[in-house]
């Protein structure tokens, strides 16, 4: 089976606009952005969805929340406020199948309610 995108994102096979990179995360910019600031948040292990996350995961996505919070402050706009978002499944608007947290944020100093 061929690697799904943010894996090669991930390998640096394909480009990508990173942000932010550790040795458990990647953080870069979303390519059809929903919001003035939408960043996307991936473990480099891969998991296809929040289904399929088992209870070995847990620290692995709590680590995931508290690396979308730094993210958040390195990029400047924490103060201003910013949204967290998973999709999960099709239906619920999961489009690559790999668990990924959107950080939304309207941007320096205007709240993402505004936009």
């Amino acid at each position: 089976m061929e690697e799904c995108i943010f894996c090669q994102i991930i390998k640096k096979a394909v480009p990508g606009d990173i942000v932010y990179e550790d040795d458990r995360f990647l953080a870069f910019k979303d390519i059809h952005p929903k919001a003035p600031i939408h960043l996307l948040v991936v473990p480099r292990e891969h998991i296809s969805s929040i289904n399929d996350l088992q209870e070995k995961d847990e620290g692995l996505m709590g680590a995931l929340i508290l690396t979308a919070k730094k993210v958040a402050a390195k990029e400047g706009f924490s103060d201003s406020g910013y949204k967290l978002l998973f999709n999960v499944g099709r239906g619920g608007g999961q489009l690559i199948d790999h668990i990924h947290l959107h950080i939304l944020s309207g941007g320096y100093g205007r709240p993402i309610s505004e936009i």
